[in-house]
């Protein structure tokens, strides 16, 4: 019978290695509970201020809980990850890192903001801004071959720092698994953010999550897929949107442009510093890949949901 686990909570690891030791091992079909900190390991807290930032110390940034190992777990098979449940856990924060995120030339200082999510719905960013709380792991992942203290960031084949919005509860994200046993890991959970986390944060947070693993014998995926419950967007598609758009012969200038615009909108027509509209962009606003095919000109547009303004 499949068996329910509670993951151990005094226990991180901050690299992927594939000498870490496994801290539970599991069955195909059982479900494991997790309680993970915060991106910073409690370096910050619901009291931080921005000049908090420059005493982070980055060796303690990306706490991971893990590693899981899933019994029968080989290389050339699936592990599939089912999102059962996530909850954030009173207060997360987000913050303008220097020398980090899509726009750290218009951006060289810091600035950190925290929100209470106690209501469990809303971040409220301003009295008239509420954006949907919807949770997800920023990192998931197995351990990658021969990972010998491998940083946790960037991404790879195998998962980790995906950042993928849309894995959240309903989702079943699949991994290939690398090593023997899978060594599955997770962490820097995110109560919102938007396609592109522009500015290298989500809103941060502790979560309580649960995960259901299955295992997929001799199937083998070049990298992580994911099947989503519903819609995308639904908590905020019952509103318009507003749009910009980058265009350019190379993605990263074409995304730049995007973002630049859309800063630039929401400062003058909301009403609020470049800083705060970069905040909300990151937290809120997907950007989107329109169109590849023309003569080597790239349009990206970054989308603004309204149904964040409370009119």
């Amino acid at each position: 019978m499949p068996k329910t686990h509670y993951f151990p909570k005094d226990t991180v690891h901050y690299t992927w290695d594939k000498s870490h030791e496994p801290l539970l091992r599991i069955q195909s079909g059982d479900t494991v509970i997790f309680e993970t900190r915060d991106v910073s390991d409690r370096q910050f807290g619901p009291n931080s201020t921005t000049e908090d930032v420059a005493n982070l110390n980055w060796d303690k940034v990306y706490p991971l809980s893990g590693p899981v190992f899933v019994e029968g777990a080989e290389p050339g098979d699936t592990l599939a990850i089912e999102i059962l449940h996530m909850n954030p856990l009173g207060w997360g924060w987000t913050a303008v890192l220097p020398g980090l995120g899509l726009l750290a030339e218009d951006f060289p200082d810091a600035y950190l903001r925290t929100f209470d999510l106690s209501d469990g719905k809303y971040v409220h960013f301003r009295e008239d801004i509420k954006i949907p709380i919807e949770p997800f792991f920023g990192t998931m992942g197995v351990c990658p071959k021969d990972a010998d203290g491998q940083p946790i960031m960037p991404p790879g084949t195998f998962g980790g720092n995906l950042d993928t919005r849309q894995l959240t509860p309903g989702t079943t994200l699949y991994l290939p698994v690398q090593v023997a046993g899978a060594l599955f890991s997770c962490g820097d959970a995110h109560a919102a953010q938007g396609d592109g986390e522009v500015c290298v944060t989500g809103l941060e947070c502790p979560m309580y999550a649960t995960l259901r693993f299955n295992l997929i014998k001799n199937q083998s995926i070049p990298a992580p897929q994911f099947e989503t419950a519903g819609a995308l967007t639904s908590k905020v598609n019952h509103a318009g949107f507003y749009g910009t758009t980058g265009v350019a012969s190379d993605l990263m200038v074409a995304a730049k442009d995007a973002l630049r615009a859309m800063v630039k909108h929401i400062s003058n027509k909301y009403e609020m510093t470049p800083e705060d509209a970069y905040l909300l962009s990151s937290l809120c606003v997907d950007l989107k890949i329109s169109e590849v095919v023309d003569a080597g000109q790239y349009v990206v547009s970054a989308v603004l949901p309204l149904a964040v303004f409370q009119r």
